[in-house]
């Protein structure tokens, strides 16, 4: 839960005011006396946050006339370019990502790693854990034969209720029978695959996109076609048509269309709209992947495609991964016209999953806990990335370009002067940093210059330790490249 002390609260309260646009830059920030009044806070606490506010970069003190709103640190790093979409696309391919993320994952095994940047999840402390084990033994105590009985094949029934009635706040109307409990998103992911297409198949991925997916493509025979992605608004439409002229055999589209990982984008609902007509009207397949929706910042959580489906061609994936419980596992998946497809092979592949978490989940989230569960983690995460986006802008190489997410759990950076991100990763494992290379999230090597970090784990000290370094290796980097380009 979020036990950040009172001042930093004030903190996070100016920085959000400065960031939407109620305080500009050259506007008077509030005197401490008023701070002291409209807070009802002590001179220590008021003074503490115009000190804060100051040494992040957000104001500026000015002799004899008070602190005045300045242009944040961490705008200074120039926001990412949208992608060229008027270039031939990479021709449909089998994936091969395999062999790069198991040599990334053995090579994060050869040494300690003291800061992980890698994880696309919140630290176990954001996650209401004794709220779910409370919900787990009452579970128990209702139900006593849950450890030792077979639950339905889709489910349990009041665990996918629970899903359904929570789907109508995303503009989704699905009921209970509709919808497959499954072992997180990855297996619903892999069943509506299934589902839709067969080995040697085409099928549009996002550019870049999640590696898991790449390796689910390559681990049913599939053909992946990269098409660019907006880090603001998420596939391109343009992109997206003219593929299908080119390749007229494309099964099946997978998107993530809130906080898209890696890029953070979210996709407007027009695009959304858009989308769903143009793959009924082509009668290509659309899966959804909204792992990360209820992570966008706001009171209300997006709409989610399947809202725009009257023709069942949207199949929903989602999960609790990210949101609620890591250790659960919890996923769904809402098959549209494949829904019997989808049933038939999750029995085949897995069979039904327990029960005892669906009961503990469906307890909490029947609760006004998770909505405030859902405020704190999204209140924590956009203070853990506004940080991070300051220390990018701080202590990396000047060049250096990011996104500015809306939410969710990473920042995607471009790294200043074309240095390799596979020859940052290899550096910095060395000092026990681990970040994502850009090359595990494409099949071609357009993402060699990036990296992606994780915002999930609290800013403290030994964060900004490692972002420091990681500053110095890029800058190193950099350095070694200048001078082998003038020795060459």
């Amino acid at each position: 839960m979020d036990q950040a002390p009172l001042y930093r609260r004030l903190v996070d309260h100016y920085r959000v005011a400065i960031e939407t646009g109620s305080l500009v830059c050259g506007d008077r920030f509030p005197s401490i006396r008023t701070l002291m009044a409209r807070h009802q806070v002590s001179l220590s606490t008021a003074l503490q946050v115009c000190r804060q506010l100051e040494s992040d970069g957000w104001l500026e003190a000015r002799p004899r006339s008070g602190n005045f709103v300045r242009q944040p640190l961490r705008l200074a790093a120039r926001p990412l370019a949208e992608p060229v979409i008027n270039q031939p696309l990479d021709a449909a391919q089998y994936v091969g990502i395999h062999a790069r993320v198991s040599e990334f994952i053995a090579r994060c095994r050869q040494g300690p790693v003291r800061v992980n940047f890698s994880r696309a999840r919140g630290a176990p402390s954001l996650y209401p854990g004794q709220a779910l084990r409370n919900a787990a033994a009452r579970a128990l105590r209702r139900h006593p034969e849950l450890l030792v009985d077979v639950g339905p094949h889709n489910g349990n029934a009041v665990f996918r209720s629970v899903l359904a009635k929570r789907a109508m706040s995303s503009g989704m109307l699905i009921g209970p029978e509709e919808i497959v409990v499954t072992q997180g998103c990855i297996e619903a992911l892999n069943l509506a695959l299934r589902a839709v297409t067969q080995a040697g198949d085409i099928v549009a991925v996002e550019s870049p996109t999640f590696y898991g997916l790449l390796q689910i493509l390559e681990s049913l025979g599939l053909r992946a076609l990269e098409i660019p992605t907006s880090p603001q608004t998420g596939i391109s439409l343009e992109a997206l048509e003219l593929a299908t002229r080119i390749h007229a055999g494309i099964k099946a589209l997978v998107v993530i269309p809130h906080l898209q990982n890696p890029l953070g984008s979210i996709m407007p609902d027009e695009y959304k709209a858009r989308l769903v007509a143009f793959c009924e009207e082509q009668g290509i397949p659309l899966i959804e992947d909204d792992t990360y929706g209820a992570l966008c910042d706001g009171e209300t959580p997006p709409r989610a495609l399947k809202a725009w489906d009257r023709a069942g061609n949207v199949i929903h994936c989602a999960s609790l991964h990210k949101i609620l419980a890591p250790g659960m596992r919890l996923g769904w998946i809402s098959g549209g016209r494949w829904q019997a497809r989808v049933e038939m092979f999750k029995h085949a592949q897995t069979h039904c999953n327990e029960q005892l978490s669906q009961l503990a989940a469906a307890d909490f989230m029947s609760s006004s806990a998770y909505d405030r569960h859902l405020r704190q983690l999204r209140g924590t995460l956009r203070r853990n990335r506004q940080r991070m986006a300051d220390a990018i802008s701080a202590y990396f190489p000047g060049g250096t370009r990011l996104n500015h997410p809306n939410g969710g759990l990473t920042l995607w950076v471009e790294l200043a002067g074309q240095i390799s991100s596979q020859r940052l990763f290899d550096q910095a494992l060395r000092d026990g940093i681990l970040v994502a290379p850009g090359r595990l999230f494409s099949n071609s090597e357009r993402c060699e210059h990036f990296v992606r970090l994780g915002c999930g784990w609290p800013y403290g000290e030994d964060v900004d330790r490692a972002m420091q370094r990681l500053g110095q290796l890029c800058q190193r980097l950099i350095e070694q490249g200048a001078k082998k380009a003038v020795a060459g």
